[in-house]
């Protein structure tokens, strides 16, 4: 009488794939985190732009004014010349909305604003990551983010 030889995978053959996949994973995943973060630091920057034109454009249709510390209403809501806001306009309300909302920071997934007032107020790094800073004497917006998130290049983002 002849045994059937029973067909499939031994052991070993599964094994060997298995390690192999293994190593093509290790290679391959380094690259997707990699692409993540540059692409967060990508929308960072594409965020920072936006607001920034935008603030720019609220500060020429204002009289040379900034946005005040009211500056989310200010930038999302209609207003008039001296910057009032409502949430729906009218003749006298004719500027804005220049952003449909606040863009939260890719970095924090915050979307929070610290404002801060005075000619002489510098940015400083937060103890803990926050979404933005916004300065409303000078117009200055940055990330609110702490000192350690830096690109390849050594530059921090809180100075983009």
């Amino acid at each position: 009488m002849q045994r059937s030889r029973a067909e499939g995978f031994t052991l070993a053959e599964i094994l060997i794939v298995v390690i192999v996949l293994g190593i093509l994973a290790a290679i391959v995943l380094p690259h997707f985190t990699q692409a993540s973060t540059e692409a967060r630091i990508s929308n960072l920057k594409t965020n920072l732009q936006t607001v920034r034109g935008q603030v720019e454009l609220y500060h020429s249709q204002h009289r040379d004014t900034n946005p005040g510390p009211a500056f989310i209403d200010q930038m999302t809501l209609v207003s008039d010349i001296s910057g009032e806001t409502v949430s729906s306009p009218d003749y006298t309300q004719k500027f804005g909305p220049y952003l449909k909302s606040m863009p939260v920071n890719p970095m924090s997934n915050l979307n929070t604003v610290r404002i801060v007032t005075g000619a002489t107020t510098a940015f400083a790094a937060p103890t803990t990551d926050g979404g933005w800073w916004y300065n409303a004497t000078s117009g200055e917006f940055r990330a609110d983010l702490k000192d350690s998130w830096q690109d390849s290049d050594g530059a921090k983002f809180n100075t983009f």
